[in-house]
């Protein structure tokens, strides 16, 4: 479980690799938006991770990239096609940016440094938490986002019109601009969070 939590939290993708902040900034305007390629990006992610890890041995150095981005490209059209059926409205606004998940460097990274060479086990759970780290930086910005410039919450998921918060919305927060503040702001959070946290070297010196 420390490879999911490493994964998850400590080497989170968006906050602390600062990874995939193109398709994170750009679709993270909804809470439904934010929910689409989260589940599109896992999709993607714990099925190549898992099938890499499962198959290296036998994929060949020479045509180890193309033979990732092959995989890759495969379960993105597999997301996209699921997301056509089941969330036509939804994939709609996020179309472009589930599409292009075979150039995520995110993804990328993941099955180059970790799924080739490692087990299928730690594969799948380093996997996992990246995932989960990537969904939770998404959603977190996708609820705020939506929260402050639209004044409402979960539209097309709650209900038609979602949550009504406010009747005076932030404008500025559904706009690129506010994606850019919004996000600086949270990663300012997240890294002071991170630095009041003892480290293991100082509990086991209070400890003693």
């Amino acid at each position: 479980m420390s490879v999911l939590s490493h994964a998850a939290w400590k080497n989170n993708p968006a906050w602390v690799q600062l990874l995939g902040l193109c398709p994170l900034l750009a679709v993270s305007n909804s809470l439904a938006n934010a929910l689409a390629l989260s589940f599109a990006s896992a999709l993607v992610l714990i099925g190549s991770n898992t099938l890499i890890s499962a198959t290296r041995s036998i994929i060949p150095e020479y045509a180890r990239l193309p033979v990732f981005v092959l995989v890759i490209a495969t379960f993105t059209t597999c997301a996209t096609l699921i997301m056509q059926a089941y969330a036509y409205e939804v994939y709609l606004q996020v179309a472009l940016f589930v599409q292009i998940i075979v150039t995520n460097c995110m993804i990328l990274a993941r099955a180059e440094s970790f799924a080739s060479r490692n087990r299928l086990w730690p594969s799948l759970l380093d996997a996992i938490g990246t995932a989960l780290g990537f969904a939770v930086a998404l959603i977190v910005l996708g609820a705020i986002r939506e929260a402050l410039g639209s004044g409402s919450l979960g539209a097309g998921v709650f209900s038609r019109d979602g949550l009504v918060l406010a009747d005076t919305p932030l404008l500025i927060a559904a706009l690129p601009p506010g994606a850019f503040i919004i996000a600086g702001l949270l990663l300012a959070f997240g890294r002071a969070l991170s630095q009041r946290q003892p480290s293991p070297k100082q509990t086991t010196e209070q400890q003693s």
